[in-house]
């Protein structure tokens, strides 16, 4: 195993996918057992997901869903991938997270974005519009204004029990987000949505433009991204098949489906602009088998000088989805010491 390897802590992000033929409290319940599973084999974190009204994903409420996973958990950093700041009111987010940090000390990561609901209905649902995204950099200072005390908002107001309290926040971004969490100070998550090229740019902007903070101080970047591991590269490639349709087909027809079975999806016979979609989903994922995924990992963590590596698989098959992850954690050679409390990053 490369030093890279060894030396890189992989985190899990469950987005509590929703399967053909089940229900969103099965799914939430599933995310839950992952996260028992994640911590026995020695992953770093596991983050859950903030979505709205979209039929194939259980995760609307990821600081509930987070207090869930910590108490069926010990020692696994637990998180947001993120809450989506524009749909909240940065105090509220602040006590929630509050809690969490008083109930679970030195285990809470506050992954934060700036996205917003998915549909114009559940925009204004919400009470909130394309816009609300707009000021995002703003609500993302008051929001660490309530943990530090240091804010202009609401100067007669107190956020309890989170002023005092630290639990560890995360940025995550595409492009221009980068820029924002070097001149806050934030830990950066990113992925290649926009192709590895952007994300390298990005992430080369950020640690020179990084400003130390309350929170940092030094640049920390955490790739995310799917990684499937199986005994052969074709098994690996099958498990991405149901997340790829999902996602072409909510992009050509405007509704995030369920996952469903591979064999059902290589029967369909799809449209161009769905096939277009469905293969540029599959593009650019890490998958193969252990020896093909190490040597991909390494090359791409050798790339960027990422610090972490969030992986953020979802399939159908949970039992597949289950022994990918213990395949990857036989390729990283994960041992989790018992008793023991991850740190998060550096803090000044």
């Amino acid at each position: 195993m490369s030093s890279v390897l060894r030396d890189t802590p992989f985190s899990v992000l469950d987005r509590s996918r929703v399967r053909e033929g089940e229900d969103a409290p099965r799914a939430l319940r599933d995310t839950v057992a992952l996260a028992r599973e994640a911590e026995a084999m020695g992953f770093h974190r596991f983050w859950v997901a903030e979505h709205h009204g979209v039929p194939g994903v259980a995760g609307s409420a990821p600081t509930v869903l987070a207090a869930a996973v910590a108490a069926a958990t010990s020692r696994i950093r637990v998180g947001t991938g993120g809450v989506m700041l524009p749909n909240h009111q940065p105090l509220v987010v602040a006590e929630q997270f509050g809690v969490l940090e008083s109930l679970f000390p030195g285990r809470i990561d506050m992954g934060l974005g700036r996205s917003v609901g998915f549909t114009d209905d559940v925009r204004r649902a919400l009470g909130r519009g394309k816009d609300a995204a707009g000021s995002f950099g703003e609500q993302l200072t008051e929001l660490l204004g309530w943990f530090t005390g240091d804010r202009d908002a609401h100067p007669r107001v107190r956020a309890w029990p989170a002023e005092g309290l630290r639990p560890a926040p995360f940025l995550l971004a595409t492009g221009s987000g980068a820029d924002l969490a070097a001149e806050l100070g934030l830990p950066l998550v990113i992925g290649g949505i926009r192709g590895e090229d952007a994300m390298l740019r990005a992430v080369d902007r950020y640690r020179a433009a990084f400003r130390p903070s309350a929170w940092a101080d030094a640049p920390h970047v955490v790739l995310s991204g799917t990684v499937a591991v199986a005994p052969s590269a074709a098994e690996a490639r099958r498990m991405l098949i149901p997340e790829a349709w999902s996602t072409a087909y909510s992009r050509t027809h405007g509704v995030f489906p369920p996952l469903a079975p591979a064999e059902a999806i290589e029967a369909r016979t799809m449209t161009a602009a769905e096939r277009g979609r469905f293969d540029a989903a599959l593009a650019g994922q890490v998958h193969g088998a252990p020896g093909e995924v190490a040597a991909a990992l390494s090359s791409l963590l050798g790339r960027s000088g990422a610090d972490e590596f969030l992986v953020t698989t979802s399939t159908y098959d949970r039992r597949r989805l289950l022994d990918s992850y213990r395949l990857l954690a036989g390729v990283l050679s994960l041992h989790p010491a018992e008793g023991s409390v991850h740190p998060g990053p550096a803090t000044g």
